[in-house]
């Protein structure tokens, strides 16, 4: 080492050799400084790299690498109680951790949605089943359009249901705090049915419902594939394409459907559990239209047949159940009543009372009168 500095090896581009120099330690300092200078005056970024994810349709950055374990410790979300998708492939949750996220990566994180049903076996002879499951009541209801979610929970302990229908939809990960459906429906009293409300196409169904899958394990699911807006009829020929991928896929599926009997048919031999044909449109509260239709698609179905749509008051429930339906779906006809409880409990009632009608059998229709007093004896 020379006096007052070190000996420091440089490599010239033009040169084959090396030289050595002695460099005082103030040159060294100086020359760094003058480094440093020229970084910051040329917008030289000395931060680590942002990685920017777009997470349920928002753009965020975070500081640096992460996992997908990372990022929803990052904003506060239990992994066992959430689907991902990233670039919609669904990401397993054993992945989570080793699952490398890349700048520019899109993510779709969804509320957990998983199942259940009460642990004592239903002791009345007259059970609904479905997939091998049963279940005494033959009312199932959505959990959309309640004013709040303890109003939710009063109306279906109200109704008896035992099958409620869930949305699956995307964590609010700027509040994750905020309640969810399942701090008032419990999961393990009801059995929760991911449903495909608003898609309109079989690739968002099916993306739909793996999302669920893989958030709750939960494989009875009802499919819906919408035609438009305005009416909210069934896309059949969607329909049938997603019906048949789901099958395919293990899931157990109960369709919503028109009530044409040729496509109810169809939809049964493609392996559905149970079809549901509407009585009218989605929210209507017109009734069943075409009950000779619906009549037809219960007697040639080895299915259950649930009225799925249209009801708007109990007697609607209860003609749907007359004409042998082995259940009836419902959602606006219950949040939107003026007093959503009290109706929930009218529907329990008129459900069960058209099921003991159509097991009791109705007396036949008659042109002209018959009196129900005797005329022998007659003063």
């Amino acid at each position: 080492m020379a006096q007052g500095g070190w000996d420091i090896a440089f490599s010239g581009p033009r040169q084959r050799c090396r030289e050595r120099r002695a460099i005082s330690l103030p040159y060294l300092l100086k020359a760094a400084g003058y480094r440093l200078i020229f970084w910051l005056m040329n917008g030289v970024d000395t931060k680590p790299p942002t990685l920017r994810l777009t997470v349920n349709g928002e753009e965020r950055a975070f500081g640096s690498s992460m996992s997908v374990e990372d990022l929803l410790e990052d904003i506060g979300l239990e992994p066992g109680k959430v689907a991902v998708e990233r670039n919609r492939e669904i990401v397993p949750k054993s992945l989570y951790a080793a699952t490398r996220l890349r700048d520019g990566d899109r993510l779709e994180i969804v509320h957990f949605i998983g199942g259940g049903a009460p642990d004592e076996a239903p002791t009345a002879a007259d059970t609904f089943e479905v997939a091998g499951r049963q279940f005494r009541s033959r009312l199932l209801v959505g959990t959309g359009k309640y004013k709040d979610f303890e109003e939710t929970a009063r109306a279906i302990e109200a109704s008896g249901a035992e099958i409620v229908t869930v949305a699956v939809r995307r964590v609010n990960v700027t509040d994750p705090k905020q309640p969810m459906l399942v701090d008032y429906v419990d999961p393990k009293t009801y059995t929760y049915l991911p449903n495909t409300a608003g898609c309109y196409n079989a690739d968002d169904a099916l993306r739909t419902l793996r999302l669920a899958r893989e958030a709750g394990s939960w494989d009875l699911v009802k499919l819906e594939v919408l035609g438009d807006e305005k009416t909210l009829y069934p896309d059949m020929v969607e329909t049938l394409a997603a019906a048949e991928a789901l099958v395919a896929e293990g899931f157990k599926v109960m369709v919503y459907c028109g009530d044409d009997p040729i496509m109810a048919k169809r939809l049964e031999d493609l392996g559905c559990v149970a079809v549901m044909p509407l009585a009218a449109p989605i929210g209507s509260g017109l009734g069943v239209q075409n009950p000779v239709n619906i009549r037809i698609i219960v007697e040639q179905a080895g299915v259950p047949v649930l009225v799925d749509a249209g009801v708007g008051t109990a007697s609607d429930a209860a003609v749907a159940m007359e004409l042998g339906c082995d259940g009836v779906l419902m959602n606006t006809a219950i949040a939107e009543a003026k007093d959503p409880v009290r109706m929930a409990r009218a529907m329990k009632l008129a459900v069960e009372a058209g099921r003991l009608a159509y097991l009791a059998g109705r007396m036949a229709k008659k042109r002209y009168a018959d009196p129900s007093s005797p005329l022998a004896g007659l003063i």
